[in-house]
């Protein structure tokens, strides 16, 4: 019997995940959890075999939420479970220890394949995706660059970045000038959205 735990914020979407998985025989729901930091607490306490993630939940990512479960539980296998098919998302999972990457678009027999996959040792992810990420290769952004691009991607000015990332404002302007030339962007706001789009932020 393949154990899992369900973390995911929508309700409903938490709900059909969870009944449609248990018409598997060999898969059970041990736990379902509406928060990313719940979810180290849930599968201490239920032991699941599988973690299927959401990215984005409150209380924290799903990409922590496996980094966090990596250290707690190293015999639970991660996977991600995402509407955002972004190939840095994929790259950023797949570095915190997740073992797949699968679009909620999935029919549920493909899921529960994907699973019992997972079990067998394997690596899934989505292959439309996993061809796009190979494509635009890895992100070119510093961490620097990338905090720099995240305050700006609610339209900060270069004088609350400095405040807010305790920088001055000449070397905001300078990690800002640098990530719009390697993205290929016009202004800052192109360049975060440029950024986010490809799950680099």
């Amino acid at each position: 019997m393949i154990r899992v735990l369900l973390a995911e914020d929508q309700a409903m979407v938490r709900g059909a995940l969870s009944a449609l998985l248990s018409r598997e025989q060999d898969i059970e729901v041990v736990a379902e959890v509406a928060r990313g930091d719940a979810v180290v607490q849930a599968a201490l306490s239920t032991r699941p075999d599988v973690a299927l993630l959401d990215i984005e939940m409150p209380g924290g990512d799903g990409l922590s939420a496996t980094q966090a479960l990596r250290k707690a539980l190293p015999v639970c296998h991660s996977v991600i479970l995402t509407t955002f098919g972004r190939s840095g998302y994929l790259r950023r999972a797949m570095e915190s220890g997740a073992v797949g990457f699968l679009l909620k678009d999935t029919p549920a027999s493909d899921l529960a394949v994907a699973l019992r996959r997972v079990m067998a040792g394997e690596r899934v992810v989505d292959p439309e995706l996993a061809l796009t990420a190979l494509s635009e290769g890895s992100n070119p952004l510093t961490p620097r660059e990338r905090d720099v691009l995240s305050a700006a991607l609610f339209g900060a000015s270069l004088t609350e970045i400095a405040a807010r990332l305790i920088l001055s404002e000449g070397t905001v302007r300078n990690h800002l000038s640098t990530a719009m030339q390697k993205l290929g962007a016009r202004n800052r706001m192109e360049a975060a959205r440029l950024a986010e789009q490809k799950g680099w932020l």
